[in-house]
């Protein structure tokens, strides 16, 4: 897979252990930025890694800000993109199994670069279950987006 990273400037200490683990587990990562700390928006980089998604140029993403939050919440705000702050393993790969959760953000004032690589792993080798029960509420997610609930 191809994966879109994309961070701020808080996130950017953490973005190459980030690449470093995408490509360990067998992937390619595609660096959207940012390249350095200099201060910049994070909603900038939520819309950059979930354009890549759209458009297929990636089939995941992760984003790293300060908490992870900010650029979840940006990036939630795009129709299609499914995110979720993970902080361990077991959210990382269960949002994607039951959730189909799509952008992974990752906040690089909370966790250590270890951690993240092991969240990383997690994230990329979890695949969704298409379980009725979980295909059900994924419908539900995406009838709200679309405005139909």
């Amino acid at each position: 897979m191809r994966i879109a990273i994309g961070c701020d400037h808080a996130g950017f200490p953490l973005k190459e252990t980030i690449a470093a683990a995408v490509k360990s587990a067998g992937h390619e990562p595609l660096d959207l930025g940012t390249y350095n700390t200099d201060r910049v928006d994070y909603p900038d980089y939520a819309k950059k890694v979930a354009q890549a998604i759209l458009e297929g140029r990636a089939e995941r993403g992760i984003l790293l800000c300060g908490s992870g939050v900010g650029v979840c919440i940006a990036a939630n705000k795009i129709k299609g993109i499914y995110a979720g702050v993970c902080h361990d393993t077991y959210s990382a790969h269960q949002s994607v199994e039951h959730d189909d959760m799509n952008v992974l953000c990752l906040g690089a004032r909370i966790i250590g670069p270890e951690v993240a690589a092991e969240i990383v792993h997690a994230f990329l080798r979890a695949t969704f279950s298409n379980e009725e029960r979980h295909k059900r509420r994924v419908g539900i997610i995406r009838a709200i987006e679309a405005g139909d609930l």
